[in-house]
């Protein structure tokens, strides 16, 4: 009986000390619960303070911008800012040198004109007003090829004292501690850097919003995306606020903004131009080659920048750039070219504008003598998920997904980081049941699951230089100068860039391949380009056709691109481009 007793008593103690760890494992889980909501609440004040003060930094950049240029035009009441506006950059330079015009007179009517277009545009994230001093002491650099130029900078590339956020709350109140090697340089030539412009929110997309300074919207049409990484650059010039901007790509990140906006916009060999100061979303990806880049309305602007960056000034900055200076005779060579051409690429199909923009200025240069070989890219099926997507993201998003911490996501983004956010096992899952019914987007998925380790990321670099090596032997065997093809366009609806990566593919081969390439607008959409939407073969048709909807009057660009570190050459064919599309339309 007393066995039962203890028995008894046993248990009733173990069911005592069940309720009471159950009551404690409760009071624990509430505990943590409260703390993780309490973690979040301070976290997102935080985001929203750092949002605020740099709001904050930007309106009051902007208002002692207007102050300063109503103090100008009390004092200079004769000033024509619009005859100003109307030239070229060659032709700015060639006034101020000669004296005929001051870099005051150009200076403030450029800041006008940008208050102007960023109030409708919203293009700008802050006003350098350390270019209010500048403009007083750049007397001494008259001797620059861009003496009394102003000249804008997307907002990752390095000016002291200032943030390069790249859209991302973790990043702002870090300013620079010293200006990037370009800012060094534009200075040193005479130029005055004055306004940082907007990008997307961590850099790698296509559109042009983040949740610190909002959606930069299209020049052309304000229901439309000014495009992405460089969109800001590309409205701010679209709309005719600067004259001469500084932008980089990474995947088409200058062209995309240039062929939306309407401007011409060229990404050099990378290398040629100094990267150091300029900010990218996370450093340490070797696989896919970004590069700084200049932006304008012409391409002689754009050769007149690289001609300008090209100097002993930054080969002694940057001892890491070949000191390779601009060579103007390729530039103005005449010599007949063999020029490559594609329409499609045979992964996804361009929208019917852009192949129309091929076609027409095919026309124009065949009969101006030039020759046209038929040309498409190598093994596009493999190198767009395997090299290209899995090399640029090859941990498998996590560096990305942390630099978004502690802040909200924006909406242009969200698409892209709903899937970035799903277990690997899920989106391996994802991957295989989608191989039968769509295997590009089935190895899109798989590519997000990044590279898995070191032996496996030294076969993926292996692999983008064998690449590269079998398209230059491809090249070489069609036997062609440079390559004229599509660019993804015309500008698309708001959101979309988020929904769809098609025809991307047309501008990020020449950062995996390194290749320069630049973008000439050369055409606008017609009623006829939307209506042949209705036989656009590809699959992701329907997607790309909401997208561009309503386009037409917008600007269509083509693609002109050629082998590494023959950046002149790149330029030439676009100046070609651009000289004979602007006679064809008198």
């Amino acid at each position: 009986m007393q066995a039962l007793q203890n028995i008894q008593d046993f248990l009733k103690g173990v069911k005592m000390d069940s309720q009471r760890a159950a009551l404690l494992t409760g009071v624990v889980c509430a505990v943590g619960s409260v703390v993780v909501l309490v973690k979040k609440i301070s976290s997102h004040r935080k985001a929203e303070e750092k949002i605020r003060r740099a709001k904050n930094r930007r309106d009051e950049s902007l208002q002692r911008g207007e102050q300063a240029v109503l103090r100008y035009k009390e004092l200079h009441p004769t000033t024509d800012s619009s005859f100003i506006l109307g030239l070229s950059l060659s032709e700015v330079t060639k006034q101020l040198k000669e004296g005929s015009l001051t870099p005051e007179d150009v200076f403030y009517s450029y800041m006008e004109k940008t208050l102007t277009v960023n109030q409708k545009l919203n293009c700008c994230t802050e006003i350098l007003l350390e270019s209010l001093d500048q403009l007083t002491t750049v007397g001494s650099n008259k001797d620059g090829l861009l003496y009394g130029v102003p000249v804008s900078i997307k907002e990752n590339i390095a000016f002291k004292n200032h943030d390069c956020s790249c859209g991302v709350v973790i990043n702002l109140d870090q300013p620079a501690e010293k200006d990037s090697v370009l800012v060094q340089v534009l200075k040193k030539q005479g130029a005055i850097p004055f306004v940082k412009t907007n990008l997307p929110q961590a850099l790698l997309s296509y559109d042009c919003s983040n949740p610190i300074y909002g959606q930069t919207v299209n020049p052309h049409n304000p229901q439309k995306t000014s495009g992405g990484s460089s969109g800001g650059e590309g409205a701010l010039i679209g709309g005719g606020g600067s004259l001469l901007g500084i932008g980089t790509d990474i995947g088409g990140s200058i062209r995309i903004p240039a062929s939306f906006c309407g401007i011409c916009g060229f990404k050099p060999t990378a290398g040629r131009l100094s990267s150091q100061g300029v900010r990218p979303i996370y450093r340490g990806q070797k696989t896919v080659s970004s590069s700084p880049g200049p932006m304008a309305r012409d391409v002689d602007s754009l050769a007149l920048c690289m001609q300008a960056l090209l100097c002993d000034h930054m080969f002694s900055l940057d001892p890491t750039v070949p000191p390779l200076p601009f060579n103007m005779e390729i530039y103005r060579s005449s010599k007949p070219l063999r020029i490559g051409y594609l329409e499609s690429d045979g992964y996804t199909h361009p929208s019917p504008s852009m192949a129309r923009g091929v076609r027409e200025v095919k026309a124009l240069l065949e009969q101006a003598g030039h020759t046209f070989v038929p040309y498409c890219p190598l093994k596009m099926d493999e190198i767009v998920p395997e090299l290209w997507l899995r090399g640029l993201l090859a941990d498998g998003t996590t560096t990305l997904l942390q630099k978004l911490e502690g802040g909200p996501v924006d909406p242009c983004l969200e698409p892209q980081i709903f899937v970035y956010r799903l277990p690997k096992w899920l989106k391996k899952i994802i991957s295989f049941f989608l191989k039968p019914v769509s295997p590009h987007t089935s190895a899109r998925m798989s590519a997000l699951c990044g590279v898995g380790s070191v032996p496996e990321l030294w076969k993926q670099h292996a692999a983008v230089e064998d690449y590269i090596q079998e398209t230059i032997a491809h090249w070489r065997s069609c036997n062609i100068d440079v390559l004229l093809c599509p660019v993804i366009g015309p500008a698309y609806n708001f959101l979309y860039c988020g929904k769809t990566s098609v025809n991307t593919n047309y501008t990020f081969v020449y950062n995996l391949l390194n290749f320069p390439a630049g973008v000439v607008t050369v055409s606008t959409v017609t009623a006829e380009d939307e209506e042949e939407f209705e036989h656009y073969p590809d699959k992701f048709d329907k997607v790309l056709k909401e997208a561009v909807t309503g386009g037409e009057g917008l600007p269509v660009a083509v693609q002109c691109v050629a082998l590494p570190w023959q950046d002149e050459l790149c330029l030439r064919l676009m100046k070609e481009v651009e000289q004979l599309v602007k006679e064809s339309k008198k």
